[in-house]
C-alpha cells in the first residue's frame, strides 16, 4: 500500500501531492491495478490534514480513471489502468542511483539534486522542442 508523504516546502497543494504520488506509484509499479489506497481517515490521522483534501484528491484520481470507489469497502486502483512502470526502469533506477551516490559524495544535497534533475529535463525538453541535442 502506499504511504502518502507531503513536501511542505514544494509550493504544489497537498491534495496534488496525493494525486502526484499516485501517479508516481504506479509509473514505477509500487501500485497495480487493484490495490486498495490507504482510507480517507488513514491518511488523515498520517498526515494530519483536511479530510476533504483527501477526498478531493481521490475523486480528481477516480474523475481521470485511476481509481474507483467502493462504498463501505474503500478506493481500489482501476482493473484497466493504462499507467505503469516502463520495462527498462530497473536499469535507468540503478544508473540513476550510481550518479546520486556520486553527487552526495560531491556534497550535494536533496536541494541539489532536485534542482540539477529539474534543470536537465527543462534542457532536454527545450532540445526536443527544437530538434537540437547537446
Amino acid at each position: 500500500m502506499i504511504e502518502f508523504r507531503l513536501d511542505t516546502h514544494s509550493g504544489v497543494t497537498t491534495y496534488m501531492q496525493l494525486i502526484h504520488q499516485v501517479h508516481q506509484a504506479l509509473r514505477l509499479g509500487y501500485l497495480q491495478p487493484g490495490d486498495q489506497l490507504p482510507t480517507v481517515r488513514e491518511v488523515v490521522g498520517k498526515l494530519a490534514i483536511n479530510p476533504n483534501t483527501v477526498l478531493k484528491a481521490y475523486h480528481e484520481l477516480e474523475r481521470d480513471g485511476l481509481v474507483s470507489s467502493r462504498p463501505g469497502a474503500g478506493t481500489f486502483i482501476r482493473e484497466k489502468v493504462t499507467i505503469g512502470p516502463h520495462p527498462k526502469h530497473a536499469g535507468l533506477r540503478a544508473g540513476l542511483s550510481r550518479w546520486m551516490q556520486r553527487a552526495r559524495e560531491a556534497g550535494l544535497d536533496n536541494g541539489d539534486l532536485r534542482a540539477l534533475f529539474e534543470d536537465a529535463m527543462q534542457q532536454d525538453a527545450g532540445d526536443a522542442a527544437t530538434g537540437t541535442s547537446l
